[in-house]
């Protein structure tokens, strides 16, 4: 048992040589904040509500263990599941604590985790430490080519089917003997397929990076022993959103000790369709008898009315553990409900809407949130705001290493790190073109089906250079020459300055000038390659990492998030999915009908739970106002249909709602009355600012 000081006074004093910026300023911790950041006598679950300030109790609570309870930050693990949230986890705590202090801390996503474990113990496995990282994309061409389909629904749906078996730690094998039907026979034996491929790869899927680990410690009682050891406590954000190999993989590495604060919200969980187990809190009581629960209702977010609303929806859900938010921020505005004719309607008033909130408070574009149940209903809200030349920020836009001239970069770091990596050297000996034709390529790729080696490998065999013309032979082995030369120095030299070299010796810059359409193309495309050798550079140089280390963390970033974006003044638009742990203060949640949300589909599995909690969600994410919008028709494939309010809104309080729209309830602005608002408002606003230049 740990046993440490609980003074809240010393959690708050500055670090050594540093200034105290946010603990000293931030007001006190309430009591069951408190009570969870100083409770070390075994597990922990917070139920923290949505702007319960779970992340203040997290940070807070790795500095109360490291000061108080004398557990080095090495001994330590703060799990996420975004490296945004990671970064903001560990600068919340960095202004806390010394870096002296935080050293040897691990701040994570759950697969960050894994890749470093799998990094380490790789061999227990069968893998050498340069094994590669297959994104999706990578991942669903192998399952094309077993499938002998490019049919992007179907690949969806397998490739799907795979990570949620994948996910509940099912082997293939397992798979084959349980499949009920001829669709399950399908993916089981595509799914046996796929993972004898990445076997034969030295390649893992964004699945593997934790399923991997928990065979790990399952099948070798010294490396659980290891790293049982090293992480003596650890602190597990977003709970409810963890699947079933996640939690065997913190059930393992806390063992019976049970030394962990698991942070979650039963109320958010939302990913059901990806894996996540809401019955993983039911396990912890189970699994961990002496489970302690501490819930923290107190909401720092929004006005009363906006969290009565939450409340009321939610409260039609049966609970695992009940709990009530409130808040001391005031009654706030009533909710407002929107009924429009139909989607350009809805779309045109939103945005009406926004711009005459915006003129009377004197808001920013950046203060309101456009947010929707799938990502087909943006369309319409984009021409709307276009329209009216309104900036705006779609969330999820295309990652910065999804770029097609930084994944041609890439490959050839995939393929120095992992010559094993077949869509790596693919990719990597066509771009730019090598000399190597698709007659080389079909007898190499068979030469490596029949004898189960990898093309690099192939590359290299005496009995396929009988098959091959010398002409198509000396490029080839030019090209093995290049990587294997790449490999031997990539450990030796600065990432950025060898990038550079291979780009240059490979001809990239006048490849793309000369494949491009328009020299202003490839010009930004050579920009944004020189910005990736310059990202190699730095992180190289910051983090003492080499390439192959790089190139791993790549493999990550493309799989868990984009490049950050900066902060720009503008209107969010985000699916309700995206938008959890986000907040904005005005808020339009639209779309909110039967078949949308609820979504069909959900009802007729039996999902209007989950549902009910996507609700909850996009309603929490509301500050200061919200509004809930719905159109009376809409049109699906071609033909107008009449479509009824989601049944979301009558389970909100009517004393809480202000409706517009319907008959007998207050007009939408029109348009022309809209304009007419808005040139009211700049006249008045224009008169103000003259009337201040004269005084």
């Amino acid at each position: 048992m740990l046993q440490c000081i609980t003074s809240i006074t010393d959690l708050q004093r500055p670090a050594p040589g540093r200034a105290s910026d946010t603990a000293m300023s931030a007001p006190l911790l309430n009591p069951p904040q408190r009570a969870a950041i100083h409770y070390i006598d075994g597990p922990l679950l917070v139920l923290a509500g949505a702007g319960s300030g779970k992340t203040r109790v997290i940070t807070y609570k790795i500095a109360h263990l490291i000061r108080e309870c004398g557990i080095p930050a090495r001994n330590i693990a703060a799990i996420t599941f975004t490296n945004k949230a990671a970064r903001e986890m560990l600068e919340r705590v960095g202004k806390l604590m010394s870096s002296t202090e935080l050293r040897g801390i691990t701040v994570s996503t759950f697969h960050s985790l894994g890749m470093h474990m799998l990094r380490q113990e790789a061999t227990h496995l069968g893998y050498k430490p340069q094994f590669s990282i297959l994104d999706a994309y990578d991942a669903g061409k192998i399952i094309s080519d077993i499938l002998g389909t490019t049919s992007k629904d179907e690949l969806r749906k397998v490739q799907s089917q795979i990570s949620l078996w994948k996910n509940d730690l099912k082997t293939a094998d397992e798979c084959l003997l349980s499949a009920q039907d001829q669709w399950e026979s399908i993916c089981a034996k595509t799914y046996l397929a796929y993972q004898d491929t990445l076997t034969a790869y030295q390649a893992m899927d964004f699945d593997d990076l934790i399923r991997l680990p928990v065979q790990l410690l399952r099948d070798n009682p010294d490396v659980l022993l290891k790293w049982q050891g090293k992480l003596r406590y650890m602190l597990l954000d977003e709970y409810q959103d963890t699947n079933t190999c996640q939690y065997q993989l913190v059930k393992l590495l806390c063992g019976v000790r049970g030394q962990f604060t698991a942070v979650g919200d039963d109320d958010q969980s939302i990913y059901a369709w990806r894996g996540a187990n809401m019955e993983n809190l039911r396990l912890l009581q189970q699994d961990f008898p002496a489970l302690k629960v501490i819930k923290l209702e107190q909401n720092y977010r929004s006005t009363a009315r906006i969290l009565r609303a939450a409340n009321s929806v939610i409260a039609n859900n049966p609970k695992l553990f009940e709990k009530q938010l409130w808040s001391e921020l005031g009654l706030g505005e009533p909710i407002h409900v929107v009924q429009c004719k139909d989607e350009e309607h809805e779309a045109e008033a939103v945005v009406q809407r926004l711009l005459a909130h915006k003129f009377e408070h004197r808001a920013a574009f950046k203060d309101y949130a456009i947010l929707y149940r799938g990502n087909y209903q943006a369309r319409i809200f984009e021409q709307a705001l276009r329209n009216q030349r309104i900036p705006y920020q779609m969330a999820g836009g295309q990652s910065f290493f999804d770029k097609p001239e930084i994944k041609d970069v890439i490959a050839y770091l995939r393929l120095i790190t992992n010559p094993d990596d077949d869509p790596a050297f693919i990719r990597a000996v066509t771009t730019p073109k090598r000399g190597v034709g698709a007659t080389t390529l079909e007898k190499l790729g068979g030469w490596a089906g029949q004898y189960a080696k990898s093309l690099f490998a192939a590359a290299h065999d005496a009995g396929l250079r009988v098959q091959l013309q010398n002409a198509q032979l000396e490029p080839l082995e030019q090209f093995c020459n290049f990587i294997n030369n790449l490999q031997y120095r990539a450990t030796r030299e600065d990432a950025g300055p060898l990038a550079l070299e291979m780009l240059q010796a490979i001809g990239y810059e006048a490849w793309l000038y000369d494949s491009e359409d328009s020299p202003r193309i490839a010009e930004t495309k050579w920009k944004n390659v020189l910005d990736m050798v310059a990202w190699l550079a730095k992180k190289g140089s910051e983090d003492g990492k080499n390439l192959i280390e790089l190139t791993q963390t790549i493999a990550l970033i493309t799989m868990l998030e984009g490049r950050d974006e900066g902060e720009v003044d503008a209107v969010k638009m985000s699916t309700l999915h995206a938008s959890k742990g986000l907040e904005y203060p005005h808020v339009f949640l639209v779309g909110c009908e039967e078949g949308i949300l609820p979504h069909s589909e959900s009802v007729e599995n039996g999902m209007i739970e989950e549902e009910r909690r996507l609700m909850y969600v996009g309603i929490t994410r509301a500050q200061r106002s919200l509004a809930l919008t719905y159109c009376v028709k809409r049109r699906r494939a071609g033909e107008w249909l009449f479509v009824e309010p989601s049944r979301f809104i009558a389970e909100i309080d009517a004393a809480d709602l202000r409706h517009f729209g319907k008959p007998s309830a207050e007009p939408i602005v029109s348009k022309s009355e809209g304009k007419s608002r808005l040139a009211n408002l700049s006249a008045m606003l224009a008169g103000k600012d003259k009337t201040l230049d004269q005084g």
